[in-house]
């Protein structure tokens, strides 16, 4: 799949893994809504959850690359079919262990691996210093299991389940 980023570039530059991903070829960066290819656009506030049914909607995965406070505003410019992340952990040295505090690397290899490409998910987290394995150790169980989902609803069904335990 092809990885695009809407970047604000309103983060430390150090930290930010969309950078990383650019400076590796892996993702390519977009200093506009305009600029930006419309594809599945992995938005925190969509309404729909990412599944595999998904893979037939686009050959692009689009993120977002900004700060939580315009996150919201800066999702809805973006063309393409909107989708929400399920209950992930962060493994990144900020974040760690908080539930959908993902950097753009960990959002996309999560999204990669629902959307049944694996080896890619491997191949974006292996440009992040801190060890982007971790991410895929820490959320194994529920990857496999949204990975073997046949839409949205089955998804939130899933990550419901996933949280009672």
């Amino acid at each position: 799949m092809d990885l695009h980023v809407r970047y604000e570039g309103d983060d430390d530059p150090e930290k930010c893994t969309a950078r990383r991903l650019d400076q590796f070829d892996v993702a390519q960066l977009h200093h506009s809504a305009g600029a930006t290819p419309p594809g599945v656009v992995l938005n925190p506030f969509a309404e729909q959850a990412l599944s595999p049914a998904d893979r037939t909607a686009s050959d692009r995965l689009v993120a977002l690359d900004c700060s939580w406070e315009t996150a919201e505003r800066e999702a809805f410019d973006l063309r393409g079919t909107h989708r929400a992340l399920p209950f992930l952990v962060a493994a990144n040295p900020v974040n760690f262990g908080s539930p959908f505090q993902l950097t753009t690397a960990e959002a996309f290899a999560g999204a990669l691996v629902i959307l049944g490409e694996r080896e890619q998910a491997e191949a974006v987290l292996s440009t992040v210093e801190w060890g982007g394995d971790t991410f895929l150790d820490l959320n194994a169980e529920p990857l496999r299991r949204y990975a073997d989902c046949g839409g949205s609803a089955e998804i939130v069904d899933v990550q419901a389940a996933y949280l009672d335990a």
